[in-house]
């Protein structure tokens, strides 16, 4: 078991450390409803990565061993390509030096967010957002094919998740625990990671892509 956590460390970093999510919920902490919907937005987020890694995981196992574990080589190098095609893009379509990001425009709803909608935006994030969703597959194909019995499995698609929520989470708790000493480097955190959100995304896309394919096409070879 130890051993397939350490496999899902790298999914579940390059999971924690997407920007959008933080930048998302450090806004939902600094609007009128800020704990009700910060906290929807991590229910909604929690859900969609069970989720996601909860059902891949399950249909790799009825593929049954050797099949199974072929499908889920596949699914990592095509996993693997598609992020290092979106690392491509992502450069390409950078701000200019100098230029300001132009914000989407959903940042600009947050203040009137209810419950139900940032518990949808939170389960958008996770589960349909490319990066995470291929992250959260890879990871799935990961647990099926390693013979774990079914409670093991279970285990380790809940640390996967816990560790790729920490930053998500991290923010939350911070602020419904120590809300007037942490709103100013929360503040920060939210500029920095809005400015750099392009150079951070290629660099993930990049390093991870390399990673699952690499991780795909060296088992597929190994056969």
């Amino acid at each position: 078991m130890g051993a397939t956590i350490g496999a899902l460390l790298a999914n579940a970093v390059g999971v924690a450390i997407s920007p959008v999510p933080v930048i998302a919920v450090i806004l939902m902490l600094f609007s009128p409803s800020a704990a009700r919907n910060a906290s929807a937005f991590l229910v909604g987020w929690l859900l969609a990565l069970s989720a996601v890694v909860g059902v891949v995981a399950a249909l790799g196992g009825l593929g049954g061993s050797d099949g199974g574990r072929v499908v889920g080589d596949v699914v990592k190098i095509v996993v693997g390509v598609l992020f290092l095609l979106l690392a491509l893009r992502q450069w390409r379509s950078r701000p200019a030096p100098g230029t300001e990001p132009e914000p989407p425009a959903w940042m600009a709803s947050i203040d009137s967010f209810t419950a139900a909608k940032a518990v949808g935006f939170g389960a958008l994030f996770a589960g349909a957002n490319p990066k995470n969703l291929g992250l959260g597959v890879a990871a799935g194909t990961t647990i099926a094919a390693s013979g774990l019995p079914a409670g093991q499995q279970v285990v380790v698609g809940a640390v996967y998740v816990v560790l790729a929520s920490l930053t998500v989470v991290g923010p939350v708790v911070a602020y419904l625990v120590a809300r007037e000493r942490v709103s100013p480097a929360l503040d920060r955190a939210k500029l920095w990671l809005v400015a750099n959100n392009a150079t951070v995304m290629v660099v993930l896309f990049t390093v991870l892509g390399a990673k699952v394919l690499g991780d795909g096409l060296g088992s597929l070879l190994a056969r």
